[in-house]
């Protein structure tokens, strides 16, 4: 089962360490934490990267919002992404994605945290980083899906990561219902990518939604957040 669920993805809402243990045995290999909405301080967020890359897992960080300090923390605590919420045009894009690499590519600070061992690098130690690390801005707002191919363009971006939701919001459609001016915009994204040459990322919570960012190309697709999963699996207790 491993091998086929390498492109999806878990969502946690809290550092729920069990999940990350559940989930890494049931074969799934990348996490993403919603540390913008969830209930991470600083502390346990540490931790949970820790032990998800103790164990292998690729750790995306959806960091606090798009600044430089929740950047650089996340980062620094060892995340293999930060996914960049609230992105608007793309000048907006241009300088909050900065953040995310070591100059003279961005503006990120050196921390002698995780990534470093603790103690001091070579000389090559931040071209490598810039590299390795990954800088997904999210397409949420009109502002940045009409600027979406120059923020592919932009050297410190590395992919990207829809917000249907909050996409649907701000273009005036109001709650997001997979309906077909979303997908259009789906397309939009993913054929800015394809052209690009860089990856994104779609939550995919329906099997619909999943078969459609399939045939989009997607790379990886969040299919179970850590509420959701808590609901299902108690109300199926439930049934008789």
């Amino acid at each position: 089962m491993a091998d086929t669920l390498q492109n999806l993805a878990i969502w946690l809402s809290t550092p729920h360490q069990a999940m990350i243990e559940i989930a890494h045995d049931i074969g799934y290999r990348h996490v993403v934490l919603d540390i913008e909405h969830g209930l991470f301080d600083l502390e346990a967020t540490d931790r949970i990267i820790a032990l998800g890359k103790a164990l292998g897992m690729t750790m995306h960080a959806k960091v606090l919002g798009p600044e430089a300090i929740p950047i650089q923390q996340a980062l620094d605590m060892g995340a293999d992404s930060v996914i960049i919420p609230h992105i608007g045009d793309v000048e907006h894009a241009r300088r909050v994605t900065a953040s995310a690499k070591y100059p003279t590519l961005g503006t990120r600070s050196f921390s002698g945290t995780r990534p470093a061992r603790y103690g001091g690098v070579k000389p090559d130690y931040y071209d490598t980083e810039n590299a390795k690390t990954r800088c997904y801005p999210m397409i949420e707002s009109a502002a940045a899906l009409k600027d979406v191919e120059a923020i592919l363009a932009l050297p410190t971006v590395d992919g990207l990561f829809v917000g249907p939701s909050d996409l649907s919001l701000d273009s005036g459609r109001g709650a997001y219902r997979n309906t077909d001016a979303d997908k259009a915009d789906l397309k939009t994204i993913a054929q800015a990518a394809r052209n690009a040459g860089k990856p994104w990322i779609m939550p995919a919570w329906s099997r619909p939604e999943r078969a459609f960012a399939q045939e989009l190309g997607a790379s990886l697709m969040v299919v179970a957040d850590e509420y959701g999963s808590i609901w299902m699996g108690l109300e199926d207790a439930a049934k008789p």
